[in-house]
């Protein structure tokens, strides 16, 4: 026999209905209706997960949250962001200031300088992926010099792109006659 999931009374069946109707947020307006039969009718949380179009451990979670803390667990400030960020955004941006005014300047940034520097910021190690999202999050590109040859002539380059020709000429030459075997 399973067990049957029931959500405790914070509010009344008519106060979740109506939250559940006039909630603009639809992911609150599905925990609402989780919630909604839970209070209602009463059954195994597999039940209510198939009747409502989620998996079963969200049920099971989210009328376990309710049960504890009541309407707080429901209205929640949002699902998804960054649980697990060694530093918030303001201060990964404060972190790269000084490093972005020096490639201002023209100075090259490599990611093996901000790697160390962010790794004794933090106070560990980190992986080097960490380092490319960061620089991704803040819209850092792969810039490199470009390669210049020591013993290239400037003069000698514009003159040829000046005098370069912008047709070719044409290179039809005229038909040869066929000489054939046969008689």
């Amino acid at each position: 026999m399973t067990r049957v999931t029931r959500a405790a009374e914070h509010l009344s069946v008519e106060e979740v209905k109506q939250r559940m109707k006039s909630d603009p947020r639809p992911l609150y307006r599905q925990r609402w209706f989780i919630i909604y039969n839970a209070l209602v009718d009463p059954r195994p949380a597999e039940e209510i997960a198939k009747h409502c179009g989620v998996k079963t451990p969200t049920v099971q979670q989210l009328i376990s949250r309710y049960n504890r803390f009541g309407i707080a667990a429901v209205e929640t400030s949002g699902k998804g962001g960054r649980r697990r960020a060694y530093l918030t955004v303001e201060q990964e941006q404060h972190f790269l200031a000084p490093f972005l005014t020096r490639a201002q300047t023209g100075e090259l940034v490599t990611v093996a300088e901000l790697h160390r520097a962010f790794e004794t910021h933090v106070g560990h190690e980190v992986d080097d992926s960490m380092i490319y999202r960061l620089l991704h999050r803040h819209g850092w590109r792969k810039l490199v010099p470009r390669p210049h040859h020591p013993k290239a002539q400037e003069e000698a380059q514009e003159s040829f792109k000046k005098n370069f020709p912008t047709r070719c000429a044409p290179s039809w030459q005229p038909e040869r006659p066929r000489i054939t075997d046969r008689c």
